[in-house]
């Protein structure tokens, strides 16, 4: 007998015409419905506008966030072409644009000679994605407006609506994000405004002002660096104390590819201060472009010590990791065909371009380090400080590994999972014996282990990697998790998927959060690129509905409760911290897969968080109150 609610057959076939594929899988084109896919909307738009400028075509980008929660993108660019396409003779090419996929002017049409859009899904998508449009077009001497609205249909055609302004040319795009959508449609301001400093660093000279109109919350943010990305590196070393004062700067062309480059060096210990974009784009995971500078930087380096009797025939080479050590770089390339690796255009795949970005290094920082002897010198004196640390770090990290391969590479502290399945264990880390203790009670022993912090761990933005690794916490969280630290990281082989930091909702607690995400970004960033890294939400209250005890997170969270429940008469307990749990309150609130709440740190941009760790756990106190007093109220780099 068959069952006809499941066959199988032609008309079971679905094609998802026009627009109506990103409202199915809106996840595929902006990577999430959370607050990353809200933001990454507007950097949709932006970038059409950044692509202007890079043609030299716009000088000026202004970006709003209207009273009523709506985001509008003006640009004074050439205004997007409003004569009939020739496919579409039914539409303007404007039009097309706005609601056809894969459709724009980067694709070899000769609109563009470089361009960071080039997946061409950007504004049609922000369209699909809106409960309305509005398009406002000059051009010509003529101000063109046409709407669209539940998800990209044109309410009307397109229409002159009057005269443009004396000479003025450009495109405006205002969208309401849909609410049925999006998780929420309410924007973070400090989110978008350092996304566009980034984009007005990345383009000498490009204007970018920003301004935030909702009610309670206004506030305006004007960028221009004529210093293009030599000032990029002044801003995210301004935390840290410079090695000398002078930004290196050379960039170099090649049948139509372009490199620039900028760096100083700072006398900290960060081994990640290099930052690559492509087009505009953040290539958080490098690429050739970075490749080709890191080989030309140890090549050059090491040949100007030999050449100069500072390296002597018997001494072994600077390693790569001994010259980056304090290392702040930028590395701009543009290119007409970029060849991005995976839909999250992460990594740059175009070989030529490691070759021109290699040549290009090897020429002029030869030349620099030539020109500014004592410079150099500092450089050079740094570089064998860090040799010397590594080599101590060496002895200190074989000391790991032979412990590990004697069977006795996992810490005391540590009480381990019965699962050997990295995909369904989860690590926590617990602040403190008696939480630990209380959380190894609580646990599902088949899949969560427990890993007990005793006092505030070492704070690596202020060490070298031989202090890290004598350090004993360190080295409990190293072995535990199992894949290696720092260059020796390889996220294949970590024990845990999940790594949960569980600590209290006190100062102290956020202090030791910070340390340990400190360390993570810094020794071992693929766990944190990789999804892996989650902070555990202890609830601050409880309170009885009926017979059941109701959990909130916090102040907000009981605001809400009792918004919903205006008489509400139970009072609210105030929790203790997570050492006077037990077990099975601590079960409940907070390790239960059910109803715990986890958030999910993730990177988006390498050079922001760079910047936020550098001005956290760095030496320049001032900055460090500045940031916390901006940003007390808000989670950073956290997607739920």
């Amino acid at each position: 007998m068959t069952d006809t609610s499941t066959q199988y057959e032609a008309s079971n076939i679905q094609v998802l015409e026009g627009l109506e594929a990103v409202r199915k899988r809106p996840g595929m084109y902006i990577g999430s419905t959370g607050p990353a896919g809200l933001h990454h909307m507007v950097y949709e738009v932006v970038d059409n506008a950044v692509d202007e400028a890079m043609a030299g075509h716009c000088d000026s980008i202004d970006v709003r966030i209207m009273a009523d929660g709506a985001c509008r993108v003006s640009d004074n660019g050439r205004g997007i072409p409003v004569g009939r396409h020739p496919k579409f003779p039914d539409k303007t090419a404007a039009e097309v644009v706005l609601t056809v996929l894969h459709a724009g002017g980067k694709f070899g049409g000769g609109g563009y000679k470089v361009s960071g859009g080039l997946h061409g899904v950007g504004v049609s998508v922000v369209n699909a994605l809106s409960t309305r449009l509005v398009l406002e077009i000059d051009r010509e001497g003529k101000h063109y407006r046409q709407e669209f609205v539940h998800g990209g249909e044109p309410s009307g055609p397109m229409e002159v609506v009057g005269d443009s302004p004396q000479g003025h040319t450009g495109t405006t795009v205002t969208f309401w994000p849909d609410p049925t959508v999006f998780d929420t449609v309410d924007f973070r301001s400090q989110t978008l405004a350092e996304r566009l400093q980034m984009m007005a660093f990345l383009n000498a000279g490009l204007r970018i002002e920003f301004t935030d109109e909702r009610p309670g919350r206004e506030n305006h943010w004007l960028y221009r660096y004529d210093g293009g990305i030599v000032d990029f590196v002044r801003h995210l070393n301004r935390t840290r104390e410079s090695l000398f004062d002078l930004v290196g700067h050379f960039r170099a062309e090649e049948g139509g590819d372009e490199v620039e480059v900028a760096f100083q060096w700072n006398t900290g210990f960060n081994l990640d201060g290099i930052h690559s974009f492509a087009n505009g784009i953040n290539t958080i995971e490098g690429g050739m472009h970075e490749e080709g500078f890191r080989t030309a930087v140890t090549a050059t380096v090491n040949r100007y010590a030999r050449g100069r009797n500072l390296l002597k025939e018997k001494d072994d080479n600077l390693q790569s990791e001994d010259i980056r050590e304090g290392l702040t770089a930028i590395i701009s390339v543009r290119l007409q065909d970029p060849q991005f690796e995976g839909q999250t255009k992460s990594k740059l795949g175009n070989v030529s371009m490691r070759s021109l970005v290699q040549r290009a290094t090897n020429e002029n920082l030869a030349d620099w380090l030539g020109e500014h002897p004592n410079e150099a010198k500092r450089i050079l004196n740094k570089a064998i400080s860090a040799q010397r640390a590594r080599i101590a770090a060496q002895k200190a990290r074989k000391a790991v590994r032979k412990s590990a391969l004697d069977g006795a590479g996992l810490p005391g502290k540590l009480t381990d999972c019965a699962s050997r399945d990295p995909a369904e264990s989860e690590l926590y880390i617990v602040e403190g014996d008696s939480a630990g203790g209380s959380a190894k009670d609580a646990r599902n022993p088949h899949n969560m282990a427990i890993l007990p912090i005793r006092g505030k761990i070492l704070n690596v933005e202020r060490a070298r990697i031989d202090k890290i690794f004598k350090n004993n916490e360190v080295q409990a969280l190293i072995s535990a998790i199992g894949a290696g630290v720092a260059e020796t990281f390889d996220v294949e082989k970590i024990r845990y998927h999940k790594v949960i930091l569980l600590c209290d909702a006190d100062v102290d607690g956020s202090h030791i959060r910070t340390l340990l995400l400190t360390f993570f970004f810094r020794q071992m960033a693929a766990l944190v690129e990789g999804g892996h890294v989650y902070i555990a939400q202890p609830p601050l209250y409880s309170t009885k509905v009926g017979r059941e005890t109701v959990y909130l997170k916090d102040d907000k969270a009981k605001d809400r409760f009792l918004e919903a429940r205006p008489n509400h008469k139970e009072q609210f307990g105030r929790l203790k911290g997570l050492g006077e749990m037990d077990a099975e309150e601590l079960w409940e609130t907070t390790m239960d897969p059910d109803r715990r709440t986890l958030l999910r740190v993730s990177v988006d941009h390498a050079a922001i968080a760079d910047e936020v760790f550098s001005t956290l756990m760095g030496d320049d106190v001032e900055r460090r109150k500045e940031f916390i007093q901006t940003n007390a109220h808000d989670v950073r780099f956290l997607d739920i």
